[in-house]
């Protein structure tokens, strides 16, 4: 066997360089989609968490109310031609409070002005002072909470002094999709 040496090569082939490149990029490109996955989760949880605070708060205000509330009247055909203190502007009525203070209706439909989104919960009734107790002033028509659909705050009268209050809103994603984030609560009136 003389004149028969072979050398060892100490490097790597054109086509195992090009499987080891294309196995690389296919891991590089799952780890991307794997982040970029992971921070639409993130975003949507931060929005989902976001939402659910505000209708909290927005349903703390309506149990505030109604445990002030001396008469409830829930929606029904006969109500709708009765006036509010503030004009509805076309909203549908969803929960009128007659309080030692004034008369507080929760209105929903469109929006006051542009910058909301979508369908509006709106209350009409006594501003609240700084010390946090209504006023026996003007009555305010604020909007509570926005991106309601149609039937986004629903009253249901569970007995004599309880109401299950449910608050829903949808929004598009970035997507394409929608997202829905609903809240229900079981209040007592003061009634």
């Amino acid at each position: 066997m003389k004149g028969t040496h072979r050398q060892a090569s100490g490097g790597w082939s054109l086509p195992e360089l090009l499987l080891v490149l294309a196995i690389g990029m296919t891991l590089v490109a799952v780890m991307l989609q794997a982040l970029l996955g992971d921070g639409r989760a993130s975003q949507r949880l931060a929005r989902v968490l976001r939402e659910r605070i505000q209708q909290r708060r927005t349903l703390e205000l309506v149990r505030a109310d109604l445990l002030r509330a001396e008469v409830v009247d829930l929606p029904a055909q006969a109500w709708s031609g009765v006036a509010s203190s503030c004009g509805l502007a076309g909203r549908r009525p969803a929960l009128r409070l007659r309080t030692a203070q004034g008369l507080i209706t929760y209105t929903q439909g469109e929006a006051p002005s542009a910058i909301w989104r979508g369908k509006v919960l709106m209350r009409c009734g006594p501003a609240y002072g700084l010390d946090g107790e209504p006023s026996s002033g003007d009555v305010q028509n604020r909007v509570l909470i926005d991106a309601l659909p149609l039937s986004g705050f629903q009253v249901e009268s569970l007995g004599p002094l309880w109401l299950r209050v449910r608050l829903v809103q949808e929004f598009q994603e970035p997507g394409g999709g929608r997202l829905r984030v609903a809240l229900q609560q079981e209040l007592a009136s003061g009634g």
